[in-house]
């Protein structure tokens, strides 16, 4: 079977396609290469043996996406995680979010609804609950106003897809991830963030390399044990499982509904101190830090439930903060050698 993944050279995007092919599937990746590599490719084959065949493509150029899948009238499912996705850029920038978020979505949804049936894979995230009012949070648990775009384009995207599936052969699971880190095992694929990275591991690993001279830590103000923001963090490899038996589900037509939540984390929320208190752990490197002020559209804290996701998915995070952050680090010393 032909699996698209859009925005598949990305960090969660690359690691899904190493697990895709590693059970079985003929997987075809596009992505802009807009925050990510053609490098990557060489992890990927690295790790699987095998090379995905690969197409540039901006699914913000409606003609372009058309004309792909004229081409690959094949495609059985999609994955997608083409999108932009850092909080603090999209309160900076948020057109660039709108357009690049919602409009490629509705794009490739245009081409699925013409086949007689789809299985669609969103790359949703916690960010559509904002500050839950109670946790740990659980898929229906209801959706506040967004505290930033890119949490409005998430909240958008979900509303899009639901309504497409009413009225047309698409089926889809919703993935609202909560804080995706470390990499590979093998060292041979991670996270690449392009210039300052915008989520803390990678500036932790940076810092700690030496690239960074020191990490700003966002508020020590918060109502949490030590004062900084608490998240659910999950090594990116178990989140990337999570995408295959998603996608397995709906191709072996498991699925309860048309469209289907699910949360994935690990149900574990660790403050931001903590998770430089595990690096330091276990790089055995001692970080510089300050404290700065709260940034905009940070929430408090945000761990899942992930009860639906054990039970009804079939799939449970496996791995500990201290293997991801160790991970994280293999790969960053594997990057600057």
């Amino acid at each position: 079977m032909k699996i698209l993944v859009t925005g598949g050279l990305g960090f969660i995007g690359s690691h899904t396609v190493v697990e895709l092919q590693n059970e079985g599937f003929e997987v075809l990746v596009v992505d802009n290469l807009s925050n990510t590599s053609l490098s990557v490719l060489d992890g990927i084959e690295a790790v699987t043996g095998k090379i995905p065949a690969f197409e540039k493509l901006d699914l913000r150029e409606k003609d372009k996406v058309q004309d792909f899948f004229k081409r690959h009238n094949d495609i059985s499912g999609v994955i997608h995680f083409a999108a932009s996705k850092a909080v603090g850029e999209s309160v900076e920038n948020p057109l660039l979010y709108y357009e690049n978020n919602i409009n490629a979505l509705v794009y490739v949804l245009q081409e699925l609804q013409k086949k007689p049936e789809a299985s669609f894979i969103f790359s949703s995230s916690c960010t559509v609950y904002g500050q839950a009012e109670k946790m740990p949070i659980t898929e229906d648990a209801s959706i506040q106003t967004a505290m930033s775009p890119y949490g409005n384009t998430k909240q958008i995207g979900e509303e899009i897809i639901t309504d497409v599936a009413k009225v047309s052969n698409i089926n889809a699971i919703l993935l609202r991830y909560f804080n995706p880190i470390g990499a590979h095992p093998s060292a041979e694929i991670g996270e690449l963030p392009i210039g300052v990275p915008q989520n803390l591991v990678p500036f932790i690993t940076q810092t700690g390399f030496g690239l960074r001279k020191e990490l700003s830590v966002y508020g020590d103000d918060y109502p949490t044990p030590d004062g900084t923001a608490v998240r659910d963090y999950i090594h990116v490899v178990d989140l990337a499982k999570a995408h295959v038996i998603a996608l397995q589900r709906l191709l072996n037509k498991k699925n309860l509904a048309k469209v289907e939540t699910f949360n994935l984390g690990t149900g574990t929320g660790s403050s931001v101190l903590e998770v430089i208190h595990t690096f330091e752990k276990v790089s055995g490197k001692k970080l510089s830090y300050k404290i700065v002020g709260r940034r905009e559209g940070d929430i408090t804290s945000a761990y899942a439930n992930t009860d639906k996701a054990n039970t009804v998915l079939g799939w449970k995070a496996q791995s500990t903060l201290e293997e991801a952050m160790a991970s994280a680090w293999k790969w960053e010393q594997k990057i600057r050698s």
